[in-house]
């Protein structure tokens, strides 16, 4: 039997960035310097996606639990990330990068959503690489709204309910035109989803690390990318049909 042919690199990786107050606490800092660090992780993942040819990187970056924060933290978050938009929007424009923000943004401070809808319009014409900003963001949340949406759509006449698939549901989401993730990491050893791309999860592989956050910088990536490659991806086929599609894929 013919050996099997590992899997291609993800094109979607998408990571639940988690750790920040952990790695802070255990060095005696506050939770905020975490925060700080864990944006050098961000610049490095990014950096080592764009180098791989990965097309999509999603990052949680804001739940809409997070919310429930103490307000000094939450204030603080919404600080560094507004000034990581404005640090990193050179970058992003020289290396051919388009950053698209998903969740409630009408939940943020007025200038952070100012910042973000400039720097998602300043990349909108790039092509290299997506980079999927998850800030207030909530799979449930996602998933109601979507159904509100599209019964609203029904009662309108614009949509006939024996219509409803799948692919219909998917265009409604937040994340409407952008394949879903094939490999989900999330980091501090945490074995669960935290309300993050409940949809659009369904066949994405899952890798945890215990690896907190700001520890997580492009050796710790590869090390996850080369799990993924070892995967048998399958969708519910056997893995003997799996094995010819990629032999033939190979050639």
């Amino acid at each position: 039997m013919a050996a099997l042919v590992p899997s291609p690199l993800p094109r979607h990786v998408a990571i639940i960035m988690d750790g920040n107050g952990r790695w802070a606490q255990r060095r005696g800092l506050s939770r905020i310097e975490g925060h700080k660090r864990g944006k050098e992780s961000v610049r490095a993942v990014v950096e080592a996606s764009r180098r791989l040819g990965i097309d999509y990187l999603s990052l949680f970056a804001f739940s809409t639990q997070n919310w429930d924060r103490p307000r000094r933290e939450v204030e603080a978050l919404m600080g560094l990330l507004r000034r990581f938009l404005r640090s990193e929007l050179r970058d992003m424009l020289k290396n051919g990068i388009r950053l698209r923000a998903i969740g409630d943004i009408k939940r943020l401070p007025a200038a952070l959503q100012h910042e973000l809808q400039e720097t998602c319009a300043a990349t909108q014409h790039n092509h290299d690489m997506t980079v999927v900003l998850a800030v207030s963001y909530g799979g449930r949340e996602e998933i109601v709204n979507a159904a509100r949406a599209l019964a609203q759509a029904v009662r309108d006449g614009r949509v006939q309910p024996d219509t409803i698939d799948e692919r219909m549901f998917g265009s409604y989401l937040d994340t409407a035109g952008i394949p879903d993730p094939d490999l989900l990491i999330r980091t501090s050893g945490e074995l669960r989803l935290s309300n993050f791309f409940l949809w659009q999860s369904a066949y994405t592989e899952l890798y945890v690390t215990n690896t907190l956050w700001p520890d997580f910088r492009e050796a710790e990536f590869l090390e996850a990318l080369a799990h993924y490659r070892e995967r048998d991806r399958r969708f519910g086929r056997v893995t003997a049909q799996v094995e010819r599609e990629r032999l033939r894929a190979a050639r």
